[in-house]
């Protein structure tokens, strides 16, 4: 049984994961990860492959899933880990649980998951992980969310290169602003207030997808963005920080 295994199915990235490689390739089943039932439910009459809703919190039922894995033994074509969420505010306003959280949902459940599913994968199968712009940078007042995406990235080129024998890809998809749920969880307040340009999720994905078939191990949409990862690149991070926190307003 060939699938495709996607996390945080339930919004945003993960649920248009879904739709555009449903368009673009064929599988027996789309096995869709989150915690809310009903909207992964929802997405059967958008897919032509049929769907297996597993309602989970990959904080602490990520053992479930691969139990799940490990009964069913499918042959998993491609892995989305899109699970995540940030918040946006000064590291001491912040609970020590969200920070924590934070860190269990964008890099200990990837991990899981990535560990659990490759015992299923063979060649040709993809892996798809969810960094951020801000994986190539420090940046205060995102602090905690960006580190953790600076760990998907690291983790996932790594890894990429480590599953070469094996013929399986692996790819972090490095987005800027995107029109998503993501900021009706990370916003509260106005620490963050400049925002230069929004993409929304279908570039996104099918900018990945594209940049998949092509070889790369990074996927970046739109040339503004690109350009920035090289400027932060390229500049002395001390520096990208003070532009960071002129935009915002923040004390440097």
């Amino acid at each position: 049984m060939k699938i495709a295994l996607i996390t945080g199915a339930s919004s945003g990235m993960g649920r248009e994961f879904v739709r555009e490689l449903d368009k673009s390739e064929a599988f027996d089943e789309i096995w869709v990860v989150a915690r809310r039932l009903d909207r992964l439910e929802a997405l059967s009459g958008e897919v032509r492959a049929r769907l297996r809703p597993i309602a989970l919190d990959l904080t602490s039922g990520a053992d479930r899933l691969s139990e799940l894995l490990e009964q069913e033994k499918p042959e998993i074509a491609v892995l989305v880990n899109a699970a995540g969420f940030g918040k946006f505010k000064a590291f001491t306003e912040i609970s020590l649980q969200d920070q924590l959280s934070m860190i269990d949902l964008n890099d200990k459940a990837l991990v899981s998951v990535t560990y659990s599913a490759l015992p299923y994968m063979t060649r040709g199968s993809r892996i798809y992980n969810l960094g951020s712009l801000s994986s190539f940078q420090p940046v205060p007042y995102i602090n905690v969310y960006g580190a953790t995406k600076a760990f998907v990235l690291s983790f996932s080129r790594a890894l990429n290169v480590e599953l070469r024998p094996r013929g399986i890809r692996v790819m972090a998809v490095c987005p800027g602003w995107v029109k998503t749920e993501f900021f009706d969880h990370a916003v509260s307040d106005d620490t963050i207030t400049y925002y230069n340009r929004y993409y929304e999720a279908n570039e996104v994905v099918l900018r990945a997808i594209r940049d998949m078939k092509r070889g790369k191990d990074v996927s970046v949409c739109g040339a503004p963005v690109r350009l920035q990862v090289l400027g932060v690149k390229l500049l002395p991070h001390r520096l990208v920080m003070r532009i960071w926190c002129r935009q915002q307003k923040k004390p440097r």
